[in-house]
């Protein structure tokens, strides 16, 4: 109880109320400056919109400080293992936390992790039953948006006529349209649903391809909490355990700028669906019951359709139709996209059976799938080792051991093919100063998992060996310093690489806050892989390596309470064996103003690249629960304006309107997504109305 006076100091001095225990209100968080920070080289391969979707259930389901888990704390992603220690043996020794400013007496916490943790924490010091909590939600609001692209695309122009036939175009209007509403209790209950329509795409019911209206919905759901029940959920719903061998949500970090606490993959359980992705994720039912106090169990069904493209067999005398890809667009909008739509009928049935007792922590998985066809891949030499037939089983055995300041974590699993997969490694904190990860993992080529999403460097978790480490050095509180060095190997083909290759990428970075209005930050990452000789004119593809670098340097700083800037310059290359690199860069300036009620924030940006090989990528600051990162190519600029306005407390407006002009182009896009221009607008508006 060492700790206990100066912990009501601290609390006395930062609120005066402290014996009712008040807890202030929880700051908004920006999602993308958030994910620019632990993500500042962005590409193709990762799925931004799962990962935003994830952060998202995070911030909206904040973590009780009093309940809170080592799982639920690690799945932030914000504290070392030294600090996670430090936070349960505070609690431990003094007791359940009478206020969130508490946390600044808890040892290891400084204020800056304080800052970065309070969005994802709240205090509850009641416990209401059902019937009470439904009667107070903590969030019950509504959010609409509308979008559109205001120069005419060519899949919305008049159909050409060719051969006496007309071209395919868009059947819907070129308006993205959106809708979500949520009424929910952190960690006790959430109902919800969300519409969506793509531009193109029309809003029609059409029971023939399962459209009832909007051309996606998603909806669920969720209770919490209710005696030995933990978690409910009826709807759509992700699960995420282990380390994502056989259930992975999105929240799957991997490599980025914080090179350490990403690594491990913390056991969260199920969560609802919210997202606008249209693949991923389960649709019936799931829950998690405790069989004591340390073994509980969960379960799932789901039944669902997913969209499909179909093949013929060349090798048979009659062709034979099959499935040859599932499709994960989720686009509909011409007449061969929604032929495709809702085709094959996916059923999924698991179960997860966990033991956790003090710093151990074993639980084993399956999930068994079953296809309404027949699943085959076209013939090509890289398809050798893909799934084939209508059913799949998956088994997992996953561990997690806690020793000091060592966290050990693996996870092993097996595919009715007979392909293994295995990731483990450990997190540790060495000193005060010093952070370190390893992880080491193995997919073979026949490892199938539909719902994997492992550590690793293909987006996915098969066909893969490496070994990755992972530092963080912080020498005082104003420098941070991190790298991470990651090596790997494909034993197999890989689409446009013909033969068994090898690469390695490594990243250097360095933070620096020399007050509390200046952040910069810097780094280098470069990254060796192998791929197809380009020019070949062979009937043998031979390999060439290939090398992306890039270097960033990011300045942000607040002149006033109401006004900050952020400025970046961005460069990169990408050169393909002895050919000449594709270079490119960004400069950018962010400006942000805030009056109160109103809000408005606005970037000008310069880019020059070589081409699409050269491509820069940069987070936008977009409207609340959207992201944008746009593809920098080609010579241009581009520049975004947006604008918020709370007229109370029940209603915020937002605008946003943003321009890419190209000085190298006549035509921005291609095929039916096509301008006839070189230039490029977007108009966003967004209302919530919290009732």
């Amino acid at each position: 109880m060492r700790n206990w006076p100066y912990a009501l100091l601290i609390c006395g001095c930062l609120w005066a109320n402290v014996a009712r225990a008040q807890t202030p209100r929880r700051p908004e968080i920006d999602l993308n400056q958030f994910i620019q920070n632990l993500f500042p080289v962005q590409n193709e391969d990762l799925n931004y919109a799962d990962l935003y979707e994830s952060l998202f259930q995070l911030y909206a389901n904040p973590i009780d400080l009093n309940t809170a888990t080592r799982n639920d704390l690690a799945g932030t992603y914000l504290l070392s293992e030294t600090q996670l220690n430090s936070f349960f043996e505070y609690r431990k020794t003094n007791g359940n936390f009478i206020s969130v400013y508490e946390l600044q007496a808890v040892p290891d916490f400084s204020l800056e992790v304080i800052y970065r943790l309070l969005p994802f924490v709240v205090l509850n010091t009641d416990r209401k039953s059902l019937t009470e909590g439904l009667d107070n939600p903590s969030q019950n609001y509504l959010i609409l948006r509308y979008e559109q692209t205001l120069e005419q695309q060519k899949g919305f122009t008049a159909p050409d006529v060719v051969g006496g036939r007309s071209t395919s175009r868009f059947l819907g209007s070129p308006a993205q349209l959106y809708a979500r509403y949520r009424y929910s209790r952190s960690r006790d209950f959430s109902f919800g649903f969300t519409l969506e329509k793509d531009p193109g795409e029309q809003t029609i019911w059409r029971p023939a391809t399962h459209q009832y209206g909007p051309d996606f919905i998603s909806f669920h759901g969720q209770v919490q909490n209710r005696g030995a029940l933990k978690n409910l959920i009826v709807g759509d719903y992700q699960l995420q355990i282990g380390q994502g061998l056989v259930y992975a949500a999105g929240f799957s970090l991997g490599k980025g700028a914080e090179p350490v606490a990403t690594a491990r993959r913390p056991t969260l359980g199920a969560r609802p669906f919210t997202s606008l992705l249209e693949g991923g994720f389960f649709r019936g039912a799931t829950a998690t019951y405790s069989l004591g106090r340390y073994l509980e169990i969960t379960g799932l069904y789901s039944r669902t359709r997913r969209d499909a493209s179909t093949g013929d067999d060349p090798n048979t005398e009659t062709p034979e139709d099959f499935i040859s890809s599932i499709l994960s667009a989720g686009l509909h909008r011409t007449p061969t996209e929604i032929a495709n739509r809702a085709k094959i009928v996916e059923q999924n049935a698991g179960a997860h059976l966990q033991f956790k007792k003090q710093n151990l922590q074993v639980g084993i998985t399956a999930l068994y799938t079953h296809f309404d066809g027949f699943l085959r891949k076209r013939p090509l030499p890289y398809n050798r080792f893909e799934f084939t037939g209508s059913q799949n089983l998956v088994l997992g055995l996953h561990a997690n051991w806690l020793w000091q300041n060592f966290n050990f974590f693996g996870e092993a699993a097996r595919s009715r093919s007979g392909g293994l997969g295995a990731v483990g490694g450990f997190v540790a904190s060495l000193s005060k100063n010093i952070d370190m990860a390893v992880v080491m993992r193995h997919y073979d080529p026949n490892f199938q998992s539909f719902y994997a999403n492992a550590f690793g460097e293909n987006t996915r978790t098969t066909n893969e060996s490496g070994v990755y480490w992972g530092i963080k050095y912080s020498p005082t509180r104003r420098w941070t310093f991190g790298a991470f060095y990651d090596s790997f190997a494909f034993p197999w083909l890989k689409y446009l690489v013909d033969a068994p290759s090898r690469g390695h990428d490594y990243l250097l970075s360095a933070t620096c806050n020399p007050s509390r209005t200046i952040a910069i930050y810097g780094f280098y990452h470069r990254e060796h892989k192998s791929k197809n000789q380009p020019d070949n004119t062979t009937n043998i593809n031979f390999l060439v390596n290939t090398v992306r670098q890039t270097t960033v340097l990011n300045l942000q700083y607040a002149l006033s309470r109401r006004f900050s800037l952020h400025s970046r310059v961005q460069w990169g290359s990408f050169t393909v064996g002895n050919q000449k690199p594709s270079e490119g860069f960004v400069i950018l300036q962010d400006a942000n103003f805030d009056w109160g009620r109103l809000s408005v924030s606005g970037r000008f940006a310069l880019f020059d690249t070589d081409g699409f090989d050269g491509r820069q990528y940069v987070y936008e600051k977009d409207v609340l629960y959207a992201f944008s990162i746009p593809a920098f190519a080609n010579r241009g600029a581009r520049n975004y304006v947006m604008a918020q306005y709370s007229f109370s407390k029940h209603l915020d407006l937002w605008l946003r309107w943003a321009r890419t002009s190209y000085r190298n182009l006549q035509t921005v896009g291609s095929g039916l997504n096509a301008i006839d221009g070189p230039t490029r607008s977007e108009l966003k508006a967004q209302i919530r109305w919290r009732f």
